[in-house]
């Protein structure tokens, strides 16, 4: 049986979550997740829903983004082919650190990525193209792959890292960094980390129309306010968000 209280409130909350994690370039999971344990999903169950929720994020992003001609297929293939492995890697194996320990370690460095940017004011502002040479796409592949794997383990978070990778050692500014990680991480990665956890753990099948929906529109209003208000905007938000996911991944620890 639906309940009609859920599906408000579990629409409302992906839609605000992923209208912000489509402005910051990751970070869905910091209310929605969490809200699907409120309502009473078990652990796994949960984080497979919200993996299967979050690609209709990518969907909605990518919608706006590729209309803007941010994005080129050299990087599409190259985050494709070194990060899809580490998602399946991720979502696969049993991570041999606890889970607590991993939550606040990653908390810590997803508060540090606020506080560099912060006292970073021109970071990402402008479109730089930097290690476009074989060394630079090797280390930047290798650190795609590393964080496929945190996005397959983890539950958010992991796309911010991915867009100030992008900004660091590419060069892009925010909006391209954001635009790539939104199609890339959000539509692909998600995507491949969802069937394989669906694959092994049950999923709350009935309460995916309403997530689906909040991600989609979530994801195209997010972008669109990204392409719109650019990367002074896009900055502050990804500041903002990743200070928020990293109290959050340490207060579930401590708390």
């Amino acid at each position: 049986m639906v309940n009609i209280f859920d599906q408000i409130v579990l629409l409302t909350i992906s839609l605000i979550a992923n209208t912000l994690s489509a402005l910051a370039g990751g970070g869905a999971g910091l209310l929605q997740f969490p809200a699907l344990l409120f309502l009473g999903l078990p652990f796994t169950t949960a984080l497979a829903t919200h993996k299967i929720a979050t690609v209709a994020l990518g969907a909605g992003a990518t919608l706006k983004h590729w209309r803007q001609g941010n994005t080129q297929w050299f990087f599409a293939i190259l985050m494709l082919i070194s990060g899809l492995p580490g998602v399946i890697l991720g979502a696969r194996v049993i991570i041999e650190i606890p889970e607590s320990i991993a939550k606040f370690s990653l908390g810590v460095l997803t508060i540090g990525l606020s506080v560099y940017s912060l006292y970073k004011p021109q970071l990402g502002q402008d479109h730089t193209p930097i290690n476009r040479n074989a060394r630079g796409y090797f280390i930047g592949a290798a650190m795609l792959f590393t964080l496929g794997v945190l996005n397959g383990s983890l539950t958010s978070g992991t796309g911010l890292f991915v867009t100030l990778w992008l900004i660091l050692w590419f060069g892009f500014d925010y909006q391209r960094a954001v635009a790539y990680t939104m199609i890339l991480v959000g539509l692909f990665w998600n995507g491949t980390g969802a069937l394989t956890l669906a694959l092994l753990t049950p999923v709350k099948w009935e309460w995916l129309p309403a997530l689906l929906t909040g991600s989609a529109l979530g994801g195209y209003c997010g972008a669109h306010f990204a392409v719109k208000y650019g990367n002074p905007v896009i900055k502050r938000i990804f500041e903002g968000v990743t200070m928020l996911v990293g109290l959050s991944l340490i207060l579930s620890v401590t708390f």
